[in-house]
């Protein structure tokens, strides 16, 4: 007989993969008549230039469209009016080693050397962990304010509403900070510089950079007469590792309540050797949350226990039921 654990886990595959599938579904009504019709735009294009220019081969055309969009796909510009600045300045330069090692990816421009290429996959090598170990250690920094607000929270609210609502509050909180100040004012900023963005696309760009898809359909910098152009790639740098940064800890701040962890329903917890082998890894460290000290309660070294009284409900539960633990908070 399966296990509840092994079902869940299964049913919710299944569920993932008609998600996949529904969204390939939508994507093909919504993104398949747009292209049809780009296509046959650009069909009609190519006849009447082949019929104004006779003396043009469509063979020698098809080669050169060929080389065009190969150099387009490596970040290469062919138009006349594209700007003279290279590709690989410093300040572009800094802006691909910052999308390489935060695993955005944009692919717009690629390194064109094998030496590159070999480079690149060092960089990579050493340069994800090195910044996912920064990035970690200022989200648990930054996780210092954003629980003293929750605590703050406890002190104000901890009278009348029960803890998992004021958690969610505080989430919710997070969460407003990192869509206003990391999506929609840098979405209106960028709508400003780019001239061919308009609001939808730039907030668009910002979601998709700071989830870490990185389509590179949309690049900050890249229009041809764009000033200050290392500057801007630079000053987009720093955007993406701050909005990275912000993103795991609003990300670290949802794990960190238990009624929100889904995965506990697909976990070995009936199998009591999967459960004692937990337990055990837990005694040894591992397993720990971000501002949490789950697997080690009797420690007290700079730990503040938050605690919070429900409200009385009408079964009237002892006293030691109305002081409810939220988390043990690690100060620095």
């Amino acid at each position: 007989m399966l296990k509840r654990g092994l079902v869940r886990l299964l049913a919710f595959a299944l569920i993932y993969i008609g998600y996949l599938c529904l969204g390939a579904v939508i994507f093909t009504a919504i993104e398949g008549p747009v292209e049809q019709s780009r296509v046959a735009d650009i069909r009609k294009l190519r006849s009447e230039f082949l019929e104004r220019h006779q003396c043009i081969d469509d063979d020698d055309l098809e080669v050169l469209i060929g080389h065009i969009i190969q150099a387009s796909k490596m970040g290469v510009a062919a138009t006349r009016n594209a700007s003279g600045e290279l590709n690989w300045s410093f300040g572009q330069s800094l802006f691909f080693s910052g999308t390489v090692v935060t695993t955005i990816g944009y692919g717009h421009v690629t390194p064109l050397s094998r030496e590159g290429k070999a480079f690149c996959i060092i960089f990579a090598v050493f340069g994800i962990p090195f910044t996912l170990v920064l990035l970690s250690a200022f989200v648990e920094r930054l996780l210092v304010p954003t629980l003293w607000f929750l605590q703050f929270l406890n002190s104000k609210l901890g009278h009348l509403y029960q803890a998992f609502n004021i958690r969610l509050m505080h989430l919710f909180f997070v969460l407003g900070f990192l869509i206003v100040f990391f999506l929609l004012i840098p979405a209106a900023i960028f709508a400003r510089l780019e001239p061919d963005w308009d609001y939808l696309d730039s907030f668009y760009y910002c979601f998709i950079s700071l989830t870490t898809i990185g389509l590179g359909d949309y690049i900050p910098g890249d229009s041809p007469d764009q000033p200050y152009r290392p500057l801007y790639k630079i000053v987009a740098t720093c955007y993406l590792l701050c909005g990275v940064t912000f993103m795991m800890l609003t990300l670290a701040v949802f794990y960190d309540i238990p009624q929100l962890n889904i995965g506990v329903l697909f976990s070995h917890a009936d199998d009591p050797q999967q459960s004692t082998e937990k337990m055990r890894l837990a005694g040894s460290g591992y397993g720990l949350q971000y501002g949490i000290d789950s697997a080690n309660p009797g420690n007290t070294h700079h730990t503040q226990v938050v605690r919070v009284r429900s409200r009385q409900r009408d079964s009237s539960p002892s006293p030691e039921d109305n002081v409810t633990d939220i988390n043990h908070v690690r100060l620095p």
